[in-house]
Formats: C-alpha cells, structure tokens, sequence
C-alpha cells in the first residue's frame, strides 16, 4: 500500500456550475485553493481560511460548504455550485432580490456566502423557521452591515419560498 503524501499531485474531476472540470492538485490543497488559483473563479472568496467567516461557501452536492475546509480530493465527483452558478437554481433570485429589499449589503465581501447559505437552506427546507436561518447562516460573518437587515431578507425570503410551496 502507498502512502500519499501532501505534496503529491492528484487529478480531480467534478462538476462546477454544471459544467466538467478535469484538473490537478496536491493533496494538501483546499477547493478554495483550486477554484480560484487553478480554475480562475474568483467568485469564492478568500476569507479566514478556517472555516469561521463564510466568504468561501459553495455548494457541494445541493449542501453548504466552506471550500476552505474541503481538501481538493473530496471533491472527487461532487457536484461545485459557486457565487456564479446559482442563477441555474430557482430559489436563487427570490433570495437576492428579498435580501435587494432589506439592503442587507453594503460592500458585497460577504453576499454571495449568506446566498449560498440560504439557497442551500431553502432548498432543503423551504419552511424554514428563523431558528433554521439563524442556524444556517451562523458561519457567516458579515464586517459591515450587522445582522438586522440580513436576518429581514431571509426572513423575507423564506416567507416567499414557503408561499410558493403552499400553492
């Protein structure tokens, strides 16, 4: 049996923004890492690179994830939506624009984490109650705005997403 060492290149291939991606990557690199130094996407945000402020968020397989903390190889067949792939996700313009109407946003850093967040979390649970919105976006941080506004267009949202669900 081999032993893979962090320095050894691997080939990866999933799917981002619906599309095929075939690449590389040492084992020790993140997605975040490959998304935006291989791949180009500088939509996903670098951030705290812990996994504590929310900038890099993707969904990987309709779930949110900090790509900061997925190692390149654990993405191996997974499905990758970023910032600029959720327009093919329906639930994705009545989030922005709910969070349009609050003014939840001053620079932007921040928005396409809490979107993700919240299309993941609609999309799951489109009943979502505001223990379940506080509890999905409490990985985001937000250094400018405060909460109030944000936590208004989500609630916003998901009183949308669960209007359009009762029809």
């Amino acid at each position: 049996m081999s032993t893979l060492l962090a320095t050894d290149v691997i080939p990866l291939r999933f799917r981002l923004n619906g599309e095929d991606v075939e690449t590389t990557a040492t084992a020790e690199t993140s997605l975040t890492r490959v998304l935006r130094d291989t791949l180009f996407r500088t939509e996903t945000k670098i951030g705290c690179e812990a996994g504590r402020c929310g900038a890099c968020m993707v969904l990987m397989n309709g779930r949110p994830a900090n790509s900061c903390l997925v190692m390149a190889w654990q993405a191996e067949g997974a499905e990758i939506v970023t910032g600029a792939g959720l327009d093919a996700l329906p639930i994705t313009q009545i989030v922005r624009e709910a969070l349009a109407e609050e003014s939840a946003f001053q620079c932007g850093y921040c928005a396409p984490g809490f979107v993700i967040s919240l299309v993941g979390l609609l999309n799951e649970n489109p009943r979502a109650t505001r223990d379940d919105i506080m509890t999905a976006l409490e990985g985001n941080i937000c250094r400018c705005t405060g909460y109030h506004s944000i936590l208004r267009g989500a609630e916003l949202a998901a009183a949308r997403v669960a209007g359009m669900a009762s029809e």
